[in-house]
């Protein structure tokens, strides 16, 4: 995967602050009503125990720029949902005969696909119960992985994504108030990992339970490990985003009269292993 493209702002009302990713932005978003419906789509269908978790993996090249956009139904979400991942053969066990698989999910009524892929790019199955609304992904213990989501439609959309409970921007709880990453009209956005800072993130790799990020973060929840959750929002960009190239040596940090202040800068921080 090459490198991506991306930035961000912080959050202001309805105003959304965007991180582009080759063919998708950052946004924050506003707030929201309560997530409820996502209680209502983790009870359809039989639940597959888990027996992996996601890891803090090693860091892969994400440059960030920042651009504005507005949420237009910032009251609820166009689309929300959230699927369990274990082993493939927990998951044939668990379904049994009735098992269906398939290699994306539709959100919005099909208007953007959500899919996996695997290090090597191929897509990861993803099984349901046939006609049950309950996915469960199927993922191999230390394989990399990453969120796919492509807009077949003309409208501009916000995705809120979280993995183990965690949120993939800021690594703090998943809340539908927090930021997403913007998905523009007829493209396609590859989440890769835990964003770092604005230049990197760390990938997401299937590990066991015990050594999931979100088991060592404060963060974290050891009872959500195993469950990755979306939500779109329709949004409208504020005007056409001018790209601003990396300066040159900006990768090195840029010295500060007054470091204690810089605070973790709305990214997410790496764990704490025990």
């Amino acid at each position: 995967m090459n490198p991506t493209t991306t930035s961000g702002l912080r959050r202001c009302w309805q105003t959304l602050c965007a991180l582009l990713l080759a063919a998708g932005l950052a946004a924050c978003g506003a707030p929201q009503s309560s997530p409820d419906p996502l209680a209502a789509v983790a009870q359809r269908g039989p639940q597959v125990e888990s027996t992996l978790g996601t890891q803090w993996g090693e860091g892969r090249e994400s440059v960030t720029y920042d651009v504005e956009a507005t949420r237009l139904h910032p009251e609820h979400a166009q689309a929300l949902s959230q699927l369990r991942y274990s082993d493939e053969a927990s998951i044939r066990r668990a379904l049994g005969g009735s098992a269906d698989r398939q290699l994306n999910v539709l959100l919005a009524d099909g208007a953007v696909e959500w899919s996996f892929l695997d290090g090597q790019g191929q897509a990861l199955p993803v099984y349901s119960q046939r006609g049950s609304s309950s996915y469960q992904l199927a993922g191999r213990h230390g394989e990399r992985y990453m969120l796919v989501f492509t807009n077949r439609s003309s409208r501009n959309y916000e995705v809120v994504a979280t993995v183990d409970g965690l949120d993939v921007l800021s690594g703090q709880a998943g809340s539908l108030q927090n930021a997403g990453y913007l998905l523009r009209a007829g493209q396609t956005l590859h989440i890769e990992g835990f964003r770092k800072n604005s230049r990197e993130v760390a990938a997401f790799r299937f590990a066991t339970k015990d050594r999931a990020y979100a088991a060592h973060t404060a963060d974290g929840d050891a009872r959500n490990i195993g469950v990755i959750g979306a939500a779109l929002f329709e949004v409208q960009l504020a005007g056409n985003p001018v790209v601003q190239p990396p300066r040159s040596g900006a990768g090195a940090p840029a010295p500060q009269a007054f470091p204690g202040d810089a605070g973790r800068g709305g990214y997410a921080q790496p764990p704490q292993y025990r």
